[in-house]
This record gives structure tokens, C-alpha cells and sequence, in this order.
């Protein structure tokens, strides 16, 4: 996906990079693969904000993307490669030769018109779902499950993609983005390639309202606020925080606080993210 850049005739253009939306085939989406998402604003069912600085940006509908790629043994045709709003990467709309629709991820170099499948009779070849027991070592994989029958719940986002290193045990143990080692089932399916969209990390908004088309709300630093609404804020001018290390508004270590709790899946971890 290349990016363009704009005429500077306003402030807003003149550091934005943007992408052209090149490999769009399709402007609207499936109507029967789409649903209604209602906006939250970051706050839970008893109207509490739970997530700061969330509100607000355009309506979106939800596109129903098949993460479990449970239709086995059965082939189809990519339709269209379309925008997703909830996502960084594109989707592709796929035919199956039964006359279903599925959303499925675009990987890198994926077209219309090529053939995908799932299941193990499937080629190793951008787009195919197969079982991690399949899928050779040093193979770039997305979307893949942590448990069989689950959904990908790993390596979704654009420009993004995990390498199979070794198999061992009954697991495979893959390299994340993050550089973290993990075992996987063998039998955990995961679809061949790299998440398409790999521009995406490179394009600029330009401008704050560009931001606040996506839902996302100004931030403001600790130190400017007073005391009451931030352990950073208070003093004259732009006086130190006055503590070892920063906090969050609630008084928790920001920088070097682990928050992972479940102690119970370190086994699966080879190696730490660096």
C-alpha cells in the first residue's frame, strides 16, 4: 500500500501521509456480513469510564471477519479487497465455490481472482489456513489460534508477521513481532503470509482531526493538571514531579510495572519480548 502526500495548501496537509487506497476493489461492504456497532465512549454498562480519552468519531459499521477459518477442504475465489474501519489491515472478501461469503485478512501480495482454501489439504501459500503441524519451519504465519478451534487471536494487524521456528513436543514454537518466543499446539491452525497494509506504521495524520475521526480524544500530561486530578500535577511552572518514577492518575508505577497475571500460560513462554 503506498502512501501519498498531499498538496501543502493548509497546515493539516502539509505533514500528512496518507495511504491512496490503491488496492481497494470494492467501495461498500457485504450487506450480509455486516452488522451494527454502537459507539461506547469508552465507558462500561454502568456509564464509568473505563478508558480514557475515547468518544466521539464517525459511525462504523462491524464487518464480520472469519478468524476461526473453520471452512475446510472447501476453495474460494477472492471477490474484493476492501476497507475495514475497525482494523489496520484490509480485508478480503471471499466466494467459496458453495456460494458462501467469508471476510477473511489480507495478506501481502493476496489479488482478486486468486484461490484460497483452509484445512490440510491446503497449499502453503499466502492466504491458506493450515494446522501449525503442517506449515514448515521459517514459515511467516498471521492470525494464529491459541487454542484449536478458538479464532487467530495473534498477529492480526497490518505489516505484521510471526515466524515458525521449531517444532518439538507436540508444539511449535513461533517468533511474535515483539521478539517473544512462545509454543503453540501443533494442532492451532494459522494462515500463511504477512499481514498486508504494511505501510500502514508510516502514514501521518496531519492534523488533530484527523484523530478525532477515529474515536480518539485529546490526551493531556500529568504535570499540567493539579494535584487533585494527578499525582504529577501541582507546583509553580514546569516544576518536577517530585517522586522516584512517574504514576498513573490512580497512583500506580507507569514505567517498569509488570501487569501480566496469568502465571499460568508461562509455560508456553519460550523467551521474554526483549
Amino acid at each position: 500500500m503506498p502512501l501519498k502526500k498531499l498538496r501543502p495548501l493548509t497546515p493539516g496537509q502539509r505533514t500528512a501521509l496518507r495511504p491512496d487506497f490503491a488496492e481497494l476493489t470494492r467501495r461498500e461492504p457485504e450487506k450480509s456480513l455486516v452488522v451494527g456497532k454502537r459507539a461506547t465512549a469508552g465507558r462500561n454498562v454502568r456509564g464509568k469510564i473505563t478508558v480514557r480519552h475515547r468518544g466521539g468519531g464517525v459511525k462504523r459499521l462491524l464487518r464480520l471477519v472469519d478468524f476461526k477459518r473453520d471452512k475446510t477442504g472447501v476453495p474460494g475465489r477472492v471477490e474484493s479487497i476492501e476497507y475495514d474501519p475497525n482494523r489496520s489491515a484490509r480485508i478480503a472478501l471471499v466466494l467459496y465455490i458453495d456460494g458462501e461469503r467469508r471476510y477473511h485478512l489480507a495478506p501481502q501480495g493476496l489479488e482478486v481472482g486468486n484461490t484460497v482454501m483452509a484445512g490440510p489439504d491446503a497449499e502453503v501459500r499466502p492466504g491458506n489456513a493450515l494446522p501449525l503441524r503442517l506449515i514448515p519451519t521459517g514459515t511467516q504465519v498471521h492470525n494464529i489460534e491459541l487454542q484449536p478451534g478458538r479464532g487467530g487471536q495473534m498477529v492480526r494487524s497490518a505489516g505484521v508477521a510471526a515466524e515458525v521456528v521449531v517444532k518439538e513436543a507436540g508444539y511449535a514454537v513461533i517468533r511474535l513481532p515483539s521478539g517473544e518466543l512462545r509454543r503453540v499446539s501443533l494442532a492451532c491452525m494459522a494462515t500463511v503470509g504477512q499481514v498486508g497494509n504494511v505501510d500502514h506504521k508510516n502514514a501521518s495524520r496531519g492534523k488533530a482531526g484527523r484523530t478525532r475521526l477515529l474515536g480518539r480524544r485529546p490526551s493531556v500530561r500529568g504535570s499540567v493538571m493539579s494535584p487533585r486530578d494527578h499525582p504529577h500535577g501541582g507546583g509553580e511552572g514546569r516544576s518536577p514531579i517530585g517522586m522516584p518514577g512517574p504514576k498513573t492518575p490512580w497512583g500506580k508505577p507507569a514505567l517498569g510495572y509488570r501487569t501480566r497475571r496469568r502465571k499460568r500460560t508461562d509455560v508456553f513462554r519460550v523467551r521474554r519480548r526483549p
